[in-house]
């Protein structure tokens, strides 16, 4: 990001021109990079499955050319391009880190400099078998990160996993990791053009306006509920609810809380969702239940087959992991 009249824009070469100025990124001791800018670069917020489905077939086309894969990636929608990476290669045997930073490089006290000399430094010396986000000292499992801070350095958390490691003076492993380094070419799942809608409920909802969206010609709905996954047991949203599933459309129950999960079996409102045929997502984040969705619904294969395995796939694993 640069700075303009109207914000912090991308700015092609830049980074490239930032990096050469920057001794610690060219010190004996790290490791080489090569830096692949894309054309044209994007603010996250402009982010696309499309893009999620570039970069990993970036990472495949090159897998062999490299011992690890650092995403630079704006901070907005970050956590969506680590969980979606994270499902869609598939027995990944090498790191892939993703990170960014609150205040962009070309400032003075840009948090960039360290999440990315770290990053790197990670990748090749403390690799992991998966996809991680790196921020403020930690590194994250990638599908169980979320943005929680606006503004500040600790601008993700995850809260249902602990942390995969710290950087601190020593780096200190918390978490194992899901599977072993190798150098196999990982499973690819590219992402198709799925229809997948996010519908957040709150108390006083217009029912109609709930099955008018319900009603479109989606292929997955996440609903937004209330603690532990209830919903207010009105007809109109449980009729709607119901012929959703009729449709074929994977409808996923997903809690409003941070932290905990679902539990369709605890209370009335519940029980009536599940009713309607609704999965669970457990305790993943929102960002790990939409690109888990839209993966699943991708596979290739009939149209029934694909639905009833994306419905009982959703409430799999709580690392995410789609096998």
């Amino acid at each position: 990001m640069a700075k303009t009249e109207r914000g912090y824009q991308p700015q092609a070469g830049f980074l490239q021109q930032k990096l050469n100025s920057l001794q610690e990124f060219n010190r004996a001791e790290m490791p080489q990079f090569t830096l692949h800018e894309y054309q044209p670069l994007l603010d996250s917020s402009d982010m696309s499955p499309q893009h999620w489905t570039d970069i990993a077939a970036d990472i495949l086309a090159n897998y062999e050319k490299y011992d690890g894969f650092v995403v630079l990636h704006g901070t907005d929608t970050m956590a969506y391009t680590a969980s979606a990476l994270s499902f869609m290669l598939q027995d990944l045997g090498k790191p892939v880190i993703v990170t960014g930073s609150q205040i962009p490089l070309a400032e003075m006290r840009s948090d960039g400099h360290e999440n990315l000399l770290n990053a790197l430094y990670i990748a090749a010396f403390h690799p992991l078998a998966e996809v991680g986000l790196f921020f403020n000292h930690t590194l994250l499992r990638g599908n169980r990160a979320s943005k929680v801070h606006a503004t500040g350095f600790g601008a993700f958390a995850s809260p249902n996993c602990a942390p995969l490691l710290k950087a601190g003076i020593n780096i200190e492993m918390i978490e194992p990791a899901i599977a072993e380094l190798h150098s196999r070419l990982p499973e690819f799942q590219p992402l198709q053009d799925k229809a997948v809608a996010v519908l957040t409920l709150y108390p006083g909802m217009d029912m109609g306006l709930a099955q008018y969206i319900i009603s479109q010609p989606l292929d997955g709905l996440i609903i937004q509920t209330f603690g532990a996954g209830n919903a207010p047991q009105q007809l109109t949203l449980l009729n709607a609810l119901a012929d959703a599933h009729k449709r074929g459309v994977v409808v996923v129950n997903h809690t409003q809380c941070t932290h905990g999960g679902v539990n369709m079996g605890g209370y009335a409102g519940g029980h009536a969702l599940r009713d309607c045929g609704l999965v669970s997502a457990g305790d993943m984040t929102l960002e790990a239940t939409l690109t888990k969705l839209h993966t699943l619904l991708s596979r290739p294969g009939e149209r029934e087959q694909v639905i009833r395995e994306a419905r009982r796939l959703m409430e799999v694993s709580l690392c995410g992991e789609l096998s």
